[in-house]
């Protein structure tokens, strides 16, 4: 036996690396591919079991819309920032374990929204809706918002419960009072804010950001004490855009200092029309009551302004109710008497018809293109005139968004009808030095609008002085024959703004008293005389002569009267956001000529 050890067992040789690299293993098993797009292109997704197909990008609220599925809300708006601040309009998807606000969420593919569907979204409707509440006064018999305020609305769709909490006068704040704040604070000259009634969407803050470049509103405070004021930097809110707070309010926290408690919303119709404030020529809504116009209000156009308009135009539907001429006046000063229109009419065919060739006309850029098409047809046909001087109003301010310096509506439809007629067109400094070398003694007018105020001491010198005015004025003051005109309200008719687009405008209320239209004047003035007009409408005189105007031959008068109503006087509900029921909640309305 040998007495040798044995080595101790040790750890086993490491392998030799072979040269050749051993194969990768392949990976693991990933999620399968998305299948195709079921609309390449677009996006289809299902709402309450509704199958929707959109545009990519279109949020939740917008896609909804087009099966018929409301999503409520508040600060959500079509042309302004998404701030998702309200919470009203969240809802279940099946692409987040959470509730996701429909405003601010894109739709996807495949997506499974639930509203009314779903328990959930109904029980956070009603909560959002108790919470907006809590605050809130019961101000609904006495608000200005009321008969058109979404919390109205809503309240009545989604909560419908009592307030939780109390408001006693005369004891101090505590547990369960309600928080009180400043009932009428004025923001502006237009403006005055209800504090208690605001529900902090911020649409009003966004807007005056984003949309005017005027930031002068913020967000101040804080918890159950924030409320909506102007910057200290600014004071008050001066700005032509103020209205266009009131018109996005979804409550009654903003109001319009000039209609407040004129009149009641569930009163006031509501007619399509056109601002004839400036040359920009905004889409608006005419509301009125009887034969009164009591406020403007923006009318979507994506071509000319959008939803806005600026607080000048917004106020020049006071010239409608005031100072109006409302009865047909023969002679001039202490001689100056009423007459009938058949009386006037008659006298004023007396005076011009041994003036004929010899009558100088001005035309206004304020009348339609239907009231100019046969103003100055009767004057070219029946008066032989060769030329017209432009009236009009003098030139203004203008701003960096919608306003201009033109304060005419029309004054390309001017243009380009005495163009279309074969008439030359002469600035108003020309008629004055005409009038004050003697040179034009007789003047027929379509329109009393002037650029210069002194024309009226000029006027005085006139032989014979035919106006046909809407308003009284120092220059109507010298006519021998004063025709009362109606206004673009009182009558259905065409402008054509300063960039050449053409629109419809329609009739709101019959004129008042002896008043009718400029072109109906032209063709009973033209009868007397015996000349050959005879149309018996607005659409007839334009029917007949736009084919003979370049500019306006291919506008189609029928296809491009806004909302599709029956002839006649509008009876459409005003809205507080610029649309009748049925298109007030829809962003851009589908709606050709809106």
């Amino acid at each position: 036996m040998s007495d040798e050890k044995k080595p101790a067992a040790g750890p086993p040789p490491l392998p030799i690396p072979s040269a050749q690299p051993t194969a990768a293993a392949p990976p693991p098993p990933g999620p399968p591919p998305k299948p195709p797009p079921k609309n390449p292109g677009m996006v289809t997704f299902t709402v309450d079991g509704k199958e929707v197909v959109a545009k990519p990008g279109t949020n939740m609220i917008e896609a909804a819309k087009q099966v018929g599925v409301e999503i409520p809300y508040y600060c959500y708006h079509p042309r302004l920032s998404i701030a998702a601040n309200c919470r009203m309009c969240l809802v279940e998807s099946s692409t987040s374990p959470k509730m996701v606000p429909a405003c601010q969420t894109a739709i996807t593919e495949g997506m499974v929204v639930k509203v009314d569907t779903s328990p959930k979204t109904k029980e956070q409707q009603r909560a959002v809706m108790e919470f907006l509440l809590l605050n809130h006064p019961v101000d609904c018999s006495i608000c200005d918002q009321a008969g058109e305020c979404k919390l109205q609305d809503y309240y009545m769709r989604y909560d419908h419960k009592a307030s939780r909490l109390e408001r006693i006068s005369n004891v101090a704040d505590g547990p369960g009072m309600k928080v009180l704040r400043n009932k009428r604070k004025v923001l502006g000259p237009n403006v005055v804010l209800d504090q208690e009634r605001c529900v902090l969407c911020t649409r009003c803050v966004r807007f005056m950001d984003e949309v005017a470049k005027e930031p002068q509103l913020g967000v101040f405070g804080r918890g159950s004490h924030e409320r909506i004021d102007v910057h200290p930097q600014f004071g008050e809110l001066k700005s032509n855009y103020s209205g266009n707070t009131v018109d996005i309010c979804p409550v009654g926290a903003l109001l319009n200092r000039d209609f407040r408690f004129r009149a009641r919303a569930w009163f006031l119709s509501a007619a399509p029309s056109v601002c004839t404030g400036c040359s920009r020529g905004c889409s608006t809504f005419a509301d009125f009551m009887g034969q009164d116009t009591y406020r403007y209000r923006p009318r979507e156009n994506e071509q000319i302004n959008k939803s806005w308009m600026c607080d000048q135009g917004r106020h020049t539907y006071k010239a409608l109710n005031k100072g109006r001429v409302l009865q047909s006046v023969i002679g001039r000063g202490a001689d100056a008497r009423e007459a009938g229109r058949a009386e006037a009419v008659k006298y004023a065919a007396l005076k011009l018809k041994p003036l004929i060739g010899g009558v100088a006309v001005m035309a206004s850029p304020v009348a339609s293109n239907e009231d100019l098409m046969a103003g100055l047809s009767f004057a070219r046909d029946v008066l032989q005139a060769k030329q017209v001087y432009v009236g009009g109003r003098p030139t203004g301010e203008a701003d960096h968004f919608l306003m201009t310096a033109d304060k005419n509506p029309n004054r390309k439809g001017l243009e380009a009808i005495a163009k279309g007629l074969g008439l030359a067109l002469e600035p108003f400094a020309k008629l004055g030095a005409a009038v004050d070398a003697g040179s034009v003694k007789a003047l027929y007018a379509i329109g009393a609008e002037v650029p210069d105020e002194g024309f009226a001491e000029k006027a005085a010198k006139l032989e014979l002085f035919v106006v046909q005015a809407m308003n009284e004025s120092p220059v109507t003051a010298q006519a021998h024959v004063l025709l009362p005109a109606s206004a673009h309200v009182e009558d259905e008719g065409t402008f054509t703004q300063g960039d050449g687009i053409t629109q419809r405008f329609r009739r709101a209320y019959p004129p008042k008293a002896d008043v009718q239209p400029h072109w109906k004047w032209a063709v009973e003035l033209a009868k007397e005389l015996g000349g050959a007009l005879a149309w018996s409408s607005s659409r007839d005189v334009f029917r007949q002569v736009a084919p003979s105007v370049p500019e306006l031959a291919t506008f189609e008068w029928d296809k491009q009267a806004p909302i599709n109503t029956k002839k006649g006087i509008s009876v459409a509900p005003a809205s507080a956001d610029g649309r009748p029921p049925g298109w007030r909640e829809f962003g851009a309305p589908r709606v050709k000529g809106i």
